[in-house]
């Protein structure tokens, strides 16, 4: 095998980015259900600050011809490339904490190669756990929480979050290939696979991606502004309402789905982390104090870490 470090080339060292980071990871592939991984990466590069780290050989990892990229055409001449990257950067949430993020297209080559640079790469900056996002199509109601699937080694998210554990067989993606090879190594990972409606599959449904953003938040504690996705979502759920309030066939559907999950979720009951062990939603003071003890925690720990 060539050299994996040759895939790509580094803006910042080893020494540049603090050791212990967590990172975040979301590549599009041949399968991103309701947009959920491209509206999260988009999201985050948008609204957080962040630098490159380092960025991915598009030649030698992409097919040009399978995933054209675009090129702007103004009357005469071309204005415009919008070169596909893949690249690791360093930003920080909402609150100034640093994570790593590492976002762009799945390889449609040298997957093998690629997921040795990124051994070497979890290795070279120190990464204290990996979290993934994907989300794929499921015969589920849009009225209802999307559900998540989570695997990896964090069997402490796993109990908590994940609504379907199936035993079966599914075409891997590069970031399962990932997981595997940091299973066999006991490093800290998991993945969140969203469940999305499938009838919702090929639209861009901004609950999905606040639910990959929540899934994020619960494996990293890292915080995200979600304002804006949750507006949007409601606006997206109310035009849904509104077309199956107006198909019968449609209102038919989504009711038998409903009857399924309400049915399945009832058989497979999971206490919410959110809830305390009678069931009971905390309150409102309660959710304060513990934000107040959160953040005194990170301060604390802020200035443990000041020269």
């Amino acid at each position: 095998m060539q050299n994996p470090a040759d895939l790509y080339t580094v803006t910042m060292t080893e020494f540049e980015v603090p050791r212990d980071l967590p990172l975040v990871v979301g590549l599009t592939g041949f399968v991103d259900s309701g947009g959920a991984v491209a509206q999260v990466s988009e999201y985050l590069l948008d609204e957080l600050d962040h630098r490159d780290v380092l960025m991915f050989d598009n030649d030698a990892l992409l097919d040009y011809r399978a995933r054209r990229p675009i090129m702007v055409f103004e009357e005469t001449r071309i204005t415009e490339y919008r070169r596909p990257e893949l690249g690791l950067r360093l930003a920080h949430d909402e609150l100034g904490t640093p994570f790593l993020l590492l976002t762009g297209y799945e390889p449609d080559f040298q997957w093998e190669r690629f997921v040795a640079a990124l051994l070497g790469i979890i290795e070279r900056y120190g990464i204290a756990s990996t979290t993934w996002v994907h989300a794929i199509p499921m015969p589920v109601p849009h009225t209802r929480p999307i559900g998540v699937t989570v695997s990896g080694t964090r069997d402490e998210l796993i109990e908590a979050f994940s609504v379907w554990r199936p035993s079966t067989q599914v075409p891997g993606n590069v970031l399962h290939l990932l997981e595997y090879r940091l299973t066999e190594s006991g490093h800290p990972i998991a993945g969140f696979v969203l469940l999305v409606p499938h009838y919702l599959a090929d639209t861009e449904f901004p609950s999905a991606a606040v639910t990959a953003l929540e899934s994020i938040t619960a494996a990293t504690s890292l915080l995200f502004p979600t304002d804006r996705l949750r507006s949007e979502g409601r606006d997206f759920l109310a035009k849904i309402e509104s077309q199956v309030e107006g198909n019968a066939e449609l209102a038919r559907l989504v009711g038998s789905l409903e009857e399924r999950h309400d049915s399945y979720m009832q058989d497979n009951p999971m206490r919410s982390p959110l809830t305390d062990e009678d069931g009971e939603l905390p309150s409102a003071d309660s959710i304060a104090a513990e934000l107040e003890k959160f953040l005194a925690i990170r301060q604390a720990a802020d200035d443990d870490d000041t020269p």
